[in-house]
């Protein structure tokens, strides 16, 4: 696990910003991918001068927000019927949907703000802002911020645990080796369910015909 650990922090070392922002956005959209893994790391390194700190950020909040625009055009231009049929195939669940809608209904646009630091509804947020046809200027305003605050908190334990290196890499040998568990897992879940979804679509084709 160890190798592992050093292998991702030098893995964002090596991508640099462009990396940053590719992995941000994967977090930020359906796919399932921690943001810990990118901007911990990348605190890390600029503790130590091998990256810049705003660079980072910036590379991290945007990378949220292109993300974030990604699931919004898919709400705003498939709906919700689309979503809740076909969403299957990227790992988007009907409960899902109801469940970010129900989040966006009670909050309004304010929750796309909110929502960026909640687990479980981070990624899934932006889909019922564009289904609602949310003013596409203030929805980037809440999401940038939103994503904002959780890149710095997440560069600030990376940049601050940097002080001390030999604190920050046990951390991130629990840290992200238990991320990566978490998402070995849930490809894992998604894989044998996605199978199932699969030979059951195939059998409802072959009943129509």
């Amino acid at each position: 696990m160890h190798e592992i650990v050093n292998w991702i922090v030098e893995t964002v070392g090596a991508m640099g910003y462009l990396g940053i922002f590719i992995m941000m956005f994967l977090e930020s959209s359906f796919f399932p991918f921690p943001s810990e893994v990118a901007m911990i790391p990348a605190g890390y390194l600029a503790s130590k001068g091998e990256m810049s700190l705003v660079a980072a950020f910036l590379a991290g909040a945007g990378g949220s927000l292109a993300g974030a625009l990604f699931n919004y055009a898919l709400g705003h231009r498939l709906g919700r019927a689309f979503l809740i049929r076909y969403g299957k195939y990227i790992f988007l669940k009907p409960e899902t949907v109801d469940k970010t809608e129900a989040f966006f209904a009670k909050y309004g646009p304010a929750s796309t703000f909110w929502g960026r630091l909640l687990p479980g509804i981070r990624q899934y947020i932006s889909l019922p802002a564009g289904i609602g046809k949310m003013p596409l200027l203030a929805f980037s305003i809440y999401t940038f911020l939103g994503a904002g605050i959780w890149c710095a908190v997440l560069l600030g334990l990376g940049y601050i645990f940097g002080e001390h290196e030999d604190q920050i890499k046990e951390v991130l040998h629990y840290l992200i080796g238990g991320i990566i568990l978490m998402v070995i897992g849930v490809f894992y879940y998604y894989r044998k369910r996605n199978k199932k979804i699969e030979e059951k679509f195939i059998e409802e084709l072959e009943s129509e015909k």
